[in-house]
C-alpha cells in the first residue's frame, strides 16, 4: 500500500488516520479505505488540506452517503466537534455502477439518493464504527458487502480501465500518456476514453496529479535531497517547473512548503 500519507500535505495536523486494505471480495473494485475520526475541542477547528487522488471516493458518515469526484486542485476539510468517516478510494471498475458521467463530478461531490439501500449503507456503517474494539474492520466490511451487490461481477473492460489506472498511479507508474498507452498496448485514443469514462479525466491530468502528489511528499519527506533532483526523478522537466506546478495548484513554493513542513 501507499504511504499513508501521501495526498496529505500537513500529516502532524491529522487526527486520527487509519488506512485500511480492501478486502479480497471487493479488490477489483476499492484500491483502499480510508478512516478519519476526530474529537476537536470547542471552539476549535483543524483543516485538512489535500491533494487527493484523481480518482472518485464512496465516502459514508454519520449524516449522508457522497461520492465526491476527482479533484485537479487543492482541496480542504475544516473538523470541528467530533466525529468519523469511513471513505473507500474507488477503482475504475466501481465506478460506472455508481454514477453514468464521472467527469460530471469532477472538483465536485453529490450525496446518493436517500433511498432504502443507501439508507442500510448509513446505518450500517454507523453502527459498525458504534461498537468500540474492531469498528474499522466492520465498517469497512459493510462498505464492501454494499458495494458488492451494487456492482456485481466484474467484466474484461471494467479490468482494462482498472490496468490503466495502475499504470498511471501505481508503482513505476508512467511518466507520459504515451508510454502508459504503449505498455497497455492500446491507442492513445482509446486509453484517453477509457479514463474518461471511469474517472473523467484525461490520462495527461492523472499523470499530472500523481507526480504533484509524489512532489510534495518527497519535499516534505526528504530534506536532503534537493529539489532539482526530486524534479528530474518524477519527470519534471526541470526545477522551475516543479516550482510552477506546486505554486499552480498549492499557491505556495515548494521551498516553502519544505520550511514550513520541517517546523
Amino acid at each position: 500500500m501507499v504511504n499513508p500519507s501521501r495526498g496529505v500535505l500537513y500529516p502532524a495536523r491529522l487526527p486520527q488516520f487509519h488506512r485500511l486494505p480492501a478486502p479480497s471480495s471487493v479488490a477489483d473494485l476499492v484500491a483502499w479505505f480510508w478512516i478519519p475520526e476526530w474529537d476537536i475541542e470547542p471552539g476549535r477547528s483543524s483543516r485538512q488540506e489535500v491533494v487527493a487522488y484523481p480518482a472518485l471516493n464512496l465516502v459514508v458518515d454519520a449524516d449522508a452517503v457522497t461520492l465526491s469526484g476527482a479533484t485537479t486542485r487543492l482541496s480542504h476539510r475544516d473538523l470541528r466537534g467530533s466525529g468519523w468517516a469511513v471513505g473507500a478510494l474507488l477503482r475504475p471498475a466501481a465506478v460506472v455502477a455508481l454514477i453514468d458521467d464521472p467527469s460530471s463530478l469532477v472538483d465536485a461531490e453529490r450525496v446518493l439518493d436517500a433511498g432504502e439501500v443507501v439508507a442500510d449503507l448509513r446505518r450500517a456503517v454507523a453502527d459498525a464504527m458504534e461498537a468500540g474494539e474492531g469498528r474499522r474492520e466492520r465498517a469497512v466490511e459493510a462498505v464492501s458487502r454494499w458495494l458488492e451487490k451494487r456492482v456485481g461481477p466484474v467484466g474484461e473492460p471494467a479490468r482494462q480501465a482498472n490496468a490503466a489506472m495502475e499504470v498511471l498511479m501505481g508503482d513505476g507508474a508512467a511518466l507520459t500518456t504515451e508510454e502508459a498507452a504503449t505498455r497497455l498496448a492500446v491507442s492513445v485514443r482509446t486509453l484517453q476514453r477509457m479514463t474518461h469514462r471511469h474517472v473523467g479525466l484525461s490520462p495527461a491530468a492523472m499523470i499530472r496529479r500523481r507526480r504533484l502528489q509524489e512532489a510534495a511528499q518527497r519535499v516534505r519527506d526528504e530534506p536532503g535531497v534537493d529539489l532539482a533532483s526530486i524534479a528530474a526523478e518524477i519527470g519534471y522537466a526541470d526545477h522551475a517547473h516543479l516550482t510552477r506546478d506546486f505554486q499552480a495548484v498549492l499557491g505556495i513554493a515548494p521551498r516553502v512548503y519544505r520550511s514550513e513542513t520541517r517546523g
